[in-house]
């Protein structure tokens, strides 16, 4: 004979990602913190790269706010796993594979820094330390901007979909500007600029992404425990319960451990 009593439904899950996601939020809040006060402390233009380099004496901050912003992209990374792009190309992987390869490459930058100066590796200025800190940095950097414009034509996702087209829109032009008179070595101080503000927009959109994620995290877990607040629990494999009976439940079978998608889109 089947024994029958009530327990309340909990969404374990839509809480923890959640808290990744504020967490890594923060984290990624404190690089943008960090390589700003460094800024802040140099009295001339330099590219943001400059801020790592040997003879700095803002090297171990900028290496701080790099490790920083990989910890919480992981982080905010895997809270948004749900996040899919609807054009074809865009949605060959998900934006958080992006951000987790991107991660990967910010990580190697923040230990392999630039020498001073960080001169263009080309003629006699070549070292291969500026020529790996500049190749993982720029595809790190690139792959961000990968994740945003896959994140701009995201499924279900309109909060998320505007202000990451935004964003990319604007670190395209901005970034790529100034990309251009880095190269040229043309109003070197003019480009320095427009790096630091290609820059600040895309970690500031990654704290977006986060906190946009967050919310709807919370938001799916607290509406679960409104709407379905009892489960009746009859005598079934372990991790199983029954639906709830009623108001249009058919008492169908769920687990606990059913981890829903966050309704982040309003």
């Amino acid at each position: 004979m089947s024994r029958a009593c009530y327990v309340p439904v909990t969404v374990p899950k839509n809480h923890r990602d959640a808290a990744l996601a504020a967490t890594g939020s923060l984290l990624v809040l404190a690089a943008l913190a960090l390589i700003w006060a460094a800024r802040a402390t140099i009295p001339y233009n330099i590219y943001v790269s400059e801020l790592g380099a040997d003879d700095m004496p803002t090297r171990y901050v900028f290496m701080g706010a790099l490790l920083c912003l990989v910890a919480g992209g992981a982080l905010i990374a895997w809270a948004a796993r749900h996040v899919h792009a609807g054009a074809p190309i865009l949605a060959l992987w998900t934006p958080s594979v992006s951000l987790w390869v991107a991660c990967g490459l910010f990580l190697f930058a923040s230990q392999v820094t630039c020498s001073p100066g960080c001169p263009v590796p080309v003629g006699d200025d070549f070292h291969w330390q500026d020529l790996l800190h500049i190749v993982a940095a720029v595809l790190a950097f690139a792959l961000a901007c990968w994740a945003m414009l896959q994140a701009a034509f995201a499924r279900r996702r309109r909060t998320i979909a505007i202000l990451s087209q935004t964003a990319a829109w604007s670190v395209a032009a901005i970034a790529g500007a100034g990309g251009l008179m880095s190269l040229l070595r043309f109003a070197v101080d003019l480009g320095s600029w427009l790096e630091f503000v290609a820059t600040t927009i895309a970690i500031a959109w990654v704290v977006m992404l986060g906190a946009t994620v967050a919310a709807g995290w919370s938001r799916s877990a607290g509406g679960a425990s409104r709407n379905e607040p009892l489960r009746r629990v009859l005598d079934l494999p372990a991790g199983e319960v029954e639906a709830p009976l009623g108001a249009g439940g058919d008492g169908g079978v769920v687990r606990h451990d059913d981890e829903r998608e966050p309704a982040i889109a309003p």
